[in-house]
């Protein structure tokens, strides 16, 4: 990444960080264009597109970071709530169980536990 980009990049994380996702993909435009095979990259962009609701964006960039890197257990996770905010509840399970096995962070542990019972209640 050049100087500029990686500015933009912390830029975009800073606004993504005080919730302003819209403001935060405007900056990531030239990072996307620069660096779009950069795990980091994408994983901010998704965030920023799970934000704003963007849902096919955020699942498309979650799926990029596990193809550059499969171990990343926060694209899982985020991948799994990016799912279970579509309603395709058996394949955010096994994003979040995946995730919760390679990271059993309280966080992970209660997403998978609301995919789990959304499915029990016939939700899936």
């Amino acid at each position: 990444m050049t100087d500029g980009t990686f500015e933009a990049f912390r830029k975009a994380e800073a606004l993504l960080g005080q919730q302003r996702p819209l403001d935060a993909l405007r900056e990531l435009r030239q990072v996307l264009d620069e660096a779009p095979d950069a795990p980091s990259v994408q994983l901010l962009a998704g965030r920023a597109y799970l934000g704003t609701a963007q849902l096919r964006r955020a699942e498309e960039a979650f799926r990029k970071v596990l193809d550059l890197d499969p171990s990343d257990h926060y694209a899982r996770f985020a991948l799994g709530k990016t799912l279970q905010r579509q309603q395709r509840l058996p394949e955010a399970l096994a994003q979040l169980r995946m995730a919760v096995a390679m990271n059993p962070s309280p966080e992970y542990q209660e997403a998978l536990g609301e995919v789990k019972a959304r499915l029990a209640l016939g939700g899936g």
